[in-house]
């Protein structure tokens, strides 16, 4: 038997070490199995990829991949659960935010059967704005996508052999990988945690990858934007037959005597904004199939250690 701890490295320079010493005290130290570790360098600028190579050089069973700029945490991840070669594999944050003893815990639960074991958070040691977005988001995703999201959502989880084939072989671009994974409906168990604070280094989790993140969701697995966008073009259209029926009342009972703009350029507004917003939506599903026929990789590695295992 054996497993692997893929950890996807974005600017983590000073918590890569502690990480290891972590993982090493309680997992490695521990456990009667093989292991491995995948780190992927996701483009990082920092001296990651240094101490990654460093941290591979005392530990043989430490595998280093560096892509060749920043294409995302979930393309990262997908380029270390396939390059592993563990019975199961456990995705793992580098930021020290998880206590490493889920591991072992999705370990055990994963030895009874289970395809896939997802470590749910139950709190946060977090600032309110951080807790906000993610309860928003899941809460989101649970009522509009994937009603199997878990109600605290979740980063860290295991899966094994059979469905690492499968994601692989879902070849989504622009997608969430946590949300295929959700789909693919394999049999899954959760374990509980409370997320802890950070305390090295700043989060590079930013508003506008936040943002993409909930887009690319919502594109992939709900019709939500398609609906919403229907639902706004026939409201206004009943607003606008509505308020054709009261004028024409007031014109015909001469109550309307003059006929100004304001009514109408306010109007015609609205009509251009609900137009823009269509073509935006539109635009959305038309640059995501583009994309897709591109046939582009979700990844391209830069260097490796890869060569040494072979």
């Amino acid at each position: 038997m054996k497993i692997s701890i893929v950890i996807p490295v974005y600017y983590n320079e000073k918590n890569l070490e502690p990480l290891y010493e972590d993982i090493k005290k309680k997992v490695i130290d521990v456990i009667d199995y093989e292991y491995e570790i995948v780190m992927v360098n996701d483009g990082s600028k920092d001296e990651s990829w240094n101490v990654m190579k460093k941290l591979a050089a005392y530990d043989s069973n430490i595998r280093i991949i560096s892509l060749s700029r920043n294409f995302g945490s979930h393309a990262a991840i997908l380029c270390g659960i396939s390059h592993c070669t563990g019975d199961c594999a456990i995705v793992k944050a580098a930021d020290l935010q998880e206590p490493t003893e889920l591991v072992l815990e999705m370990v055990e639960s994963w030895k009874k059967g289970n395809n896939v074991v997802l470590a749910v958070r139950e709190g946060r040691e977090e600032s309110k704005s951080q807790t906000f977005f993610a309860n928003f988001y899941y809460d989101l995703v649970r009522k509009t996508a994937l009603p199997n999201m878990p109600k605290g959502g979740f980063d860290v989880y295991l899966i094994d052999r059979k469905v690492i084939t499968v994601l692989e072989n879902l070849d989504e671009k622009n997608s969430a990988l946590t949300g295929q994974l959700l789909w693919s409906g394999f049999k899954t168990d959760i374990v509980y945690y409370t997320r802890l604070a950070r305390e090295i280094g700043e989060s590079k989790w930013t508003l506008k990858k936040k943002i993409r993140l909930v887009m690319d969701t919502l594109f992939s697995f709900s019709s939500l934007p398609i609906t919403a966008v229907l639902a706004v073009g026939v409201g206004s259209m009943v607003i606008a037959i509505i308020w054709a029926i009261v004028v024409l009342i007031y014109k015909l009972s001469g109550a309307i005597t003059v006929s100004g703009w304001t009514s109408l350029f306010i109007f015609n507004l609205f009509s251009f904004g609900v137009i823009m917003m269509t073509l935006g939506v539109l635009g959305e599903y038309l640059w995501r199939t583009f994309d897709a026929s591109r046939n582009r990789p979700p990844y391209i590695i830069e260097e490796d250690n890869l060569g040494k295992r072979h």
